[in-house]
């Protein structure tokens, strides 16, 4: 990849033209969500529901019959009850989460495995672009915490809980299938010229310039892990579970809420004009989520409703090897 492609994310203005020029750029479908499509008897968790892309994407699960866990750090309880009226499903429950705290993920795994499990879908989709660097309660950058530790956190506390749909209750169940697990990564993931492992984990202080690149590398372990992530949970290519990995494209969502209030207007003429609405943006992940098409498969990476290879970075088993490592060391600090 060359310099200019490298570069193409790593500032904020060249990062918006970068999604809208991608989003007009022709694309071969590789599938197409149907109406009867639906989430009937399954139990659907989103997290970062409370705006945007996963409040459409929550609205569009429980239109198609699911029964929907919000897990949010705000918008409790009447984001919610907008989801109830709107879709009329009264099946929606929303938790609290703030994913830069490690206790506040152990007590929502908790309130999950006692009261929502099994768990059919999960929809990873919690993000953040700061505007400058932050700590968090346990000391680490809070992009990072956010936008991918908490992730390798979160998903492996389900797992050990036993929080998803497993054999035996899809054998007491048979309208479930095997669990998805799909995290909202982004394009951005392929702009990184390499790992920085030696500065793993390590806080860093930074300003609203270094944003999008750090947004993009996050993205980049984001989607390693999730390759991982499919491995360690499929060995020998058996299918028990789905992981999913999305760009769901540019998203007119208030994502980048804490830009300079300077550009405020400009971005909101240019994301109004041309990114996706948050319920258009919602379509492909949906997709993933419901269709038939993507029972039993293990792995998938989509831009779209398009299927591509992620980058080589992210698909390379030596690097999601390492990230898997790093990430349990860091871990073990928290506890």
């Amino acid at each position: 990849m060359n310099d200019n492609k490298q570069a193409q994310y790593n500032n904020p203005f060249l990062a918006v033209f970068t999604g809208i020029r991608d989003l007009f750029r022709k694309q071969i479908p590789s599938g197409e969500l149907k109406k009867n499509d639906r989430l009937d008897g399954k139990t659907v968790l989103v997290d970062g529901s409370s705006s945007g892309l996963g409040f459409a994407i929550a609205l569009d699960c429980a239109r198609r019959g699911a029964k929907v866990i919000m897990a949010c750090r705000s918008g409790i309880p009447e984001k919610g009850e907008k989801v109830k009226i709107r879709s009329g499903n009264p099946d929606i429950h929303m938790l609290p989460i703030d994913f830069s705290d490690y206790n506040s993920m152990l007590h929502l795994v908790s309130c999950i495995r006692d009261q929502f499990s099994p768990i059919d879908v999960y929809i990873c989709n919690a993000g953040i672009v700061p505007r400058k660097s932050r700590k968090t309660t346990q000391g680490l950058e809070e992009m990072f915490m956010v936008n991918y530790f908490s992730k390798f956190i979160f998903v492996n506390l389900l797992i050990e809980n036993h929080c998803f749909t497993n054999v035996t209750s899809r054998i007491l169940h048979p309208v479930t299938c095997i669990p998805r697990i799909i995290f909202i990564s982004s394009e951005s993931h392929r702009n990184p010229k390499q790992f920085e492992w030696k500065k793993f984990g390590k806080y860093e202080p930074y300003s609203i310039g270094k944003s999008m690149e750090l947004y993009g590398y996050y993205k980049l372990l984001l989607t390693t892990f999730a390759r991982e992530l499919s491995r360690s949970l499929n060995p020998g290519d058996k299918a028990c579970f789905s992981v999913f990995a999305i760009c769901p494209g540019p998203v007119n969502s208030n994502i980048a809420r804490e830009a300079p209030k300077i550009f405020h207007p400009l971005m909101k003429l240019i994301f109004g004009i041309f990114f996706k609405s948050p319920a258009e943006a919602a379509i492909p992940v949906i997709y993933l989520a419901a269709s038939p098409d993507q029972e039993g498969k293990t792995w998938d990476y989509f831009f779209l409703m398009s299927r591509k290879e992620a980058d080589e970075k992210a698909t390379n088993p030596t690097n999601g090897s390492k990230i898997w490592s790093l990430s349990e060391d860091l871990l073990k600090t928290l506890k």
